[in-house]
């Protein structure tokens, strides 16, 4: 990211997260990084004024790997979170997200979980190319049921 080479970074931290269909596994580096260039500048030219483009959130994604790093020792920690908390899976998610959530359901003494059948990590963002299985409306269905409880 660094350098300038975002979509090498974005198809890195996809393969590194297990995010991307299993084929993706099978494409070499080049030619993912290729159709990620060209899906970005495709995402660019159709972007409105607001509208929160895949190559502005590529710098933030590092912070995501740095909280996962931060927490990983950290499960016993969020047995004093007194407040409810939601939790939110898809069917579809990897392995070790789903295992996440399980744990945290364990030690979490206040806990709602759900999982979303059909959905996965993407399942909360709106529907595009790059992410056909995106049902916003369903998760924020829940969302709003959960913080209208009293």
């Amino acid at each position: 990211m660094a350098q300038g080479k975002v979509a090498a970074a974005l198809v890195t931290a996809m393969k590194g997260a297990q995010m991307g269909p299993p084929i993706f596994n099978a494409i070499p580096s080049f030619l993912l990084e290729l159709l990620t260039n060209m899906a970005m500048k495709s995402e660019d030219k159709k972007a409105r004024s607001g509208d929160v483009t895949m190559r502005m959130l590529a710098p933030t994604l590092h912070y995501d790997f740095q909280l996962v790093d931060e927490t990983a020792e950290a499960l016993e920690n969020f047995r004093a979170v007194r407040d409810e908390v939601l939790l939110l899976g898809g069917s579809r998610s990897p392995a070790y997200l789903k295992a996440a959530l399980d744990a945290l359901e364990k030690v979490l003494p206040h806990v709602k979980r759900i999982e979303f059948p059909g959905l996965g990590h993407g399942g909360s963002s709106d529907t595009s190319n790059t992410n056909r299985g995106g049902q916003p409306e369903l998760v924020a269905q829940e969302l709003r049921r959960f913080f209208a409880e009293p």
